[in-house]
């Protein structure tokens, strides 16, 4: 199966001088567990929920921007790549969000842990249910 085929629409925001709090209100209201952040017109980091958690724990301040905190040129993966492909470089990344490009190198998406997981997973039902 290829990543195209399991990525969602990624959460984008335009700066890496947005706010921390601004950041962490878009995750919430739009339920995603990441955040690309663009700068002029170019991927320059993803934010994630771990990134967030960081941030607490160290006592971020009002003023803390995104920049601040994310994680810079992150990996990614072509729309075109196995999920294998993806899976492989999340475990051996120790990451859980993996942002997906076109040929241009320009954001198409996003590809989770969640989303692959739904790949592997045969029988949809819970136990118990």
């Amino acid at each position: 199966m290829l990543v195209r085929d399991v990525m969602t629409e990624a959460t984008v925001t335009d700066s890496t001088t947005d706010t921390l709090r601004s950041a962490a209100e878009r995750m919430w209201r739009q339920q995603t567990g990441s955040l690309l952040v663009m700068q002029n017109g170019r991927l320059a980091g993803i934010l994630t929920e771990r990134d967030m958690l960081r941030a607490v724990a160290t006592g971020y301040g009002d003023d803390a921007k995104v920049g601040d905190w994310m994680t810079a040129h992150p990996e990614t993966i072509e729309a075109d790549d196995s999920t294998d492909h993806a899976a492989a470089l999340m475990i051996h990344g120790g990451f859980r969000h993996l942002p997906v490009v076109g040929a241009d190198r320009l954001p198409l998406g996003i590809v989770s842990i969640r989303d692959l997981m739904r790949v592997t997973v045969d029988d949809e039902t819970p136990r118990g249910a």
